[in-house]
């Protein structure tokens, strides 16, 4: 696996290397101890979960709050998003800039967004199965969003905003100013 760190250096793009011949492929999508190697700290990952969407699904911007904080490790089985990971940790040097990247069964890229981060990504092909490993369980009360297209935040979503889909719950997420943030400081593994 190749590690890369991104523009906000806690956001960590993963390639794996894929074994292929004309029967198929093979490719080892996680190993906690390279991981934890390149990290220099393990992430406890409790749960993988996955989603089926269609062109123009929109799921984000998200995260939670402490103690239900969680660290994402998200990748494309099939189809293809814009992948976003938001930097929500007041007085991070790198605080509401993001890290966009396209994931795709193709090029089996992941990315890894750690705890103090909202995320987010949208759907680019006719079908996509998104699958991601969290680090914490669901906790509703912990639950929170922003704003997928606050103009703070800058994104571009590339797809054309009339074709988004967005669940009524994303529709009603605060603006970047107004919405929950972490402390930078903070150790959001202990």
């Amino acid at each position: 696996m190749i590690f890369t760190r991104t523009s906000i250096p806690d956001v960590v793009f993963i390639d794996p290397k894929v074994h292929g011949d004309e029967r198929g492929y093979f490719v080892e999508t996680f190993r906690a101890d390279t991981l934890e190697a390149f990290l220099g700290f393990s992430v406890p990952f409790c749960q993988d979960n996955e989603s089926k969407s269609s062109y123009g699904v929109l799921r984000g911007l998200h995260y939670q709050l402490p103690p239900f904080a969680q660290t994402k490790l998200v990748r494309v089985i099939e189809g293809e998003v814009l992948d976003v990971a938001v930097d929500i940790r007041k007085g991070s040097p790198t605080f509401g800039q993001h890290v966009a990247v396209r994931l795709s069964g193709e090029n089996k890229r992941q990315m890894f967004i750690p705890r103090g981060f909202a995320h987010g990504f949208v759907v680019l092909s006719e079908t996509c199965t998104f699958a991601y490993k969290v680090d914490n369980y669901y906790s509703p009360q912990c639950d929170r969003g922003i704003a997928f297209n606050d103009p703070a935040l800058n994104i571009d979503w590339i797809a054309e905003a009339s074709t988004l889909q967005l669940s009524p719950k994303d529709t009603k997420q605060p603006l970047f100013i107004d919405a929950d943030h972490f402390d930078f400081g903070e150790n959001l593994y202990a």
